[in-house]
């Protein structure tokens, strides 16, 4: 099979299908996260931004695949979370300028568009490191280049742009050495790969619904584990059975792939077998149906058969419904009726840190942080919601960062961005902000107090695995001091204190502990009891945080 020009038709499914794969095997992506703590969300990240993108794609009109290319590039942009669905939209956004003159695609217009995209990503990473998913992009987008030399089939072109991410992806260990000491290869970059592949299933017609499943040969046990774990982890939605909305439109009789004739009650029986809530409507003309099941592509498939897919719809509602529970319970930024002069905006997850934030002069918390990334357009909602005359982003993790900096480019009030990469960064950074002073003066002296502040975290470890050279053993609990695993110990509270001591020098003064979802007033006393016993100069406050996946986030200054 051979394919010569990419048309809305192609474009569409190629973009389609991408989210799709990645979307079933996020789980797989965020298992290769490096350290073992329960809160690996590359996979999710960036499976959130492509359906972001193929939303986008999916609402426009256009016949034009250069306008579609922008529809896309402004999804992914909206729609990023975390530094890999942020580089994920740069890619894309260099694609999208490649084509954007384009009514169609060629093998080379395709081929130059990802080697547009690799450089315009690669630009935008103020230090790009090699070992992640730029590395893969640039092997991608480089095969293609030489693959387009020799032919003009947009289907060869695509096979060699995966083979050669794969390549790229093989290789990210050998760059970086945390990735080979823990033995995996960048999540970031295996979702790409799986984005790549989407595509060329979408242009081949030959799409794969398998989960991917890692080889024991390629992969230590710790790619296998079910460890994802997200604020929207707390709730249960075990009781949806059909996780997927799925909606089609079908044109009868165009580009149909069986000579089978339509009839509204076969096909009704057949989606009723693998889905629910089944809606069958048709006429002469279209079939329009609506219907909840763990299979959409089969639901597609089906339609298929029939004739042309006008338009389709994809929700996942287990998101969907985590994404309800969380803005139930969290403070969701509601548009001010009085103009502000200044908005300080920050990332949080929990009730108790909310009202800490609240206490300290935060006007406005966003739903989310270490378990899920908020995205670009999650920022931009709150700046705009604030009804500020400037504002003060405080992203509290480093995989929100980029995302943060996007949004400034996409509001109408100057926006400054105080580089915090952990909750105890931003109480502390908090402290220093003056509402009198300007943007760039608050942004200095909040930044400069960062350095007077050790974050720890205590969690759990969800595999065992070795780090710098520290054992690390499943269900321990580990010590998380700026970034780096520093303590293992079986005993939370023999874990905490032996933290703590790592943190404590001369300089130190406070201490503040918070107290999360799985954490408890009474250990955390324990802890306070110790450091009154060993460091008497020292005071210790204890407040409920309320957060996920870490029972102590603490703070030494």
């Amino acid at each position: 099979m051979s394919k010569e020009l990419i048309t809305k038709k192609e474009f569409s499914d190629m973009v389609r299908v991408a989210a799709h794969r990645l979307e079933k095997n996020a789980k797989f992506v965020n298992s290769l996260n490096v350290f073992p703590v329960p809160d690996g969300d590359t996979g999710t990240n960036m499976s959130l931004t492509i359906q972001s993108g193929f939303k986008a794609v999916n609402e426009s009109e256009s016949e034009n695949v250069g306008v579609l290319g922008k529809a896309l590039a402004k999804g992914l942009l909206m729609g990023a979370r975390g530094n890999s669905g942020v580089i994920t939209s740069q890619i894309f956004r260099g694609f999208s300028k490649s084509i954007e003159a384009k009514d169609t695609l060629t093998a080379m217009d395709l081929a130059k568009a990802f080697d547009d995209g690799v450089k315009t990503a690669y630009k935008a990473v103020m230090k790009p490191v090699e070992g992640t998913i730029l590395t893969v992009a640039r092997y991608g987008a480089e095969a293609g280049m030489k693959k387009v030399e020799s032919t003009n089939d947009i289907i060869s072109v695509m096979e060699a742009v995966v083979a050669g991410s794969k390549v790229g992806l093989e290789k990210t260990p050998s760059l970086l050495p945390v990735l080979k000491e823990v033995g995996v290869v960048d999540s970031g970059g295996q979702g790409l790969v799986f984005i790549y592949e989407g595509f060329l299933e979408g242009l081949s017609g030959q799409v794969s619904d398998e989960v991917y499943t890692p080889d024991e040969k390629d992969m230590t046990e710790m790619v296998n584990a079910n460890h994802h774990q997200s604020v929207q982890g707390q709730f249960n939605t075990d009781e949806i059975k059909n996780g997927y909305c799925t909606e089609m439109m079908v044109e009868i009789g165009k580009d149909a792939t069986s000579d089978e004739k339509f009839d509204n009650e076969t096909l009704r029986q057949y989606l009723g077998k693998i889905g629910d809530s089944l809606i069958v409507v048709s006429d002469d003309e279209v079939i329009k149906v609506h219907v909840h099941t763990n299979y959409p592509f089969k639901v597609w498939a089906a339609g298929r058969k029939y004739g042309s897919l006008v338009k389709i719809k994809i929700d996942n509602m287990r998101l969907q419904h985590e994404t309800i529970v969380d803005e139930d319970e969290e403070v969701t930024p509601q548009v001010d009726e009085k103009p502000i002069d200044y908005a300080v905006i920050t990332v949080s997850s929990g009730d108790g840190l909310t009202k800490l934030f609240k206490s300290l002069g935060v006007t406005h918390v966003i739903s989310g942080g270490q378990t899920m990334n908020p995205s670009t357009n999650d920022i931009v909602d709150a700046i705009n919601k604030s009804n500020a005359k400037r504002a003060l982003v405080l992203p509290n993790n480093g995989n929100i960062i980029m995302a943060a900096k996007q949004a400034v480019d996409l509001v109408d009030i100057p926006v400054a961005i105080v580089a915090t990469k952990t909750i105890s960064q931003g109480m502390t950074a908090m402290l220093s902000f003056n509402p009198e002073a300007d943007l760039d003066e608050n942004k200095e002296n909040m930044e400069d107090s960062l350095d007077t502040v050790k974050s720890g975290q205590i969690t759990q470890a969800i595999r065992d695995t070795e780090i710098d050279g520290l054992k690390i053993t499943k269900g321990h609990y580990m010590g998380i001091v700026d970034g780096k695993i520093l303590v293992d110990d079986a005993d939370i509270i023999a874990g905490t204190e032996k933290m703590l001591d790592k943190m404590i020098d001369e300089d130190s003064e406070v201490i503040t502990i918070l107290v999360g979802k799985d954490g408890n007033d009474a250990d955390a006393q324990k802890v306070a009891d110790y450091l009154d016993d060993k460091y008497d100069d020292l005071e210790t406050e204890i407040h409920q945080g309320d957060q996920p996946v870490y029972p102590y986030l603490i703070s030494v200054e």
